[in-house]
């Protein structure tokens, strides 16, 4: 079987996914999953999809784009699909041949897209690396204060108005822990400043 799915970001997007659905309904596909939504958000047709597919189907989708968000999540996502024994049919690659993991070719250009993803994923990694190096030799560079930190004075003043520490952690959006911490390290010092 062929299930399609189809995706736009948004929901003035209309035409762009009606086109999505015609064009798979053109490649054959028996059940197309739908949705207007963000790639960063949650997916519900999506999942939906992808809990739907049975051993020897195919999944459709038109484009790459609409399917995942990044390699790492196109990865995972043909991972799930593997799992199952379905492949994985892409109608439009940029200037190649559609792309189906059913085929030994589709396969290995899969295995390349993740290779290049993984290689660009690296280099920005050595070069974010590089870049941190560099302005902690000029003293640029402090790093990132901890978010606990930053509202360590909040904490303690909440305290003091009597406020117990889950509604603290609560309020802030942090974790009990976190609040239990900070007010450990406040008594520390405390009774260092007493002795």
């Amino acid at each position: 079987m062929l299930v399609g799915y189809a995706r736009t970001s948004s929901l003035a997007q209309v035409a762009g996914l009606e086109a999505q659905e015609r064009e798979l309904r053109v490649a054959g596909c028996d059940k197309i999953f739908a949705e207007q939504v963000s790639s960063v958000a949650q997916r519900d047709q999506l999942e939906q999809a992808l809990d739907y597919v049975r051993e020897g189907d195919t999944f459709t989708v038109t484009k790459l784009n609409r399917l995942a968000r990044s390699v790492g999540d196109l990865l995972e996502i043909v991972a799930r699909l593997e799992a199952k024994k379905v492949s994985l049919r892409v109608l439009a690659m940029s200037g190649a041949e559609p792309l189906d993991t059913g085929t030994a070719i589709g396969r290995l250009m899969l295995a390349v897209i993740g290779a290049v993803g993984q290689a660009e994923r690296e280099a920005m990694l050595e070069r974010q690396r590089e870049g941190i190096a560099k302005a902690k030799s000029l003293g640029r560079y402090k790093g990132r204060v901890p978010t606990v930190r930053r509202k360590a004075d909040e904490i303690i003043r909440l305290k003091e108005e009597g406020v117990r520490p889950s509604e603290i952690a609560s309020r802030l959006g942090i974790g009990r822990a976190s609040v239990y911490r900070v007010l450990g390290e406040q008594r520390d010092r405390d009774q260092r400043m007493a002795a």
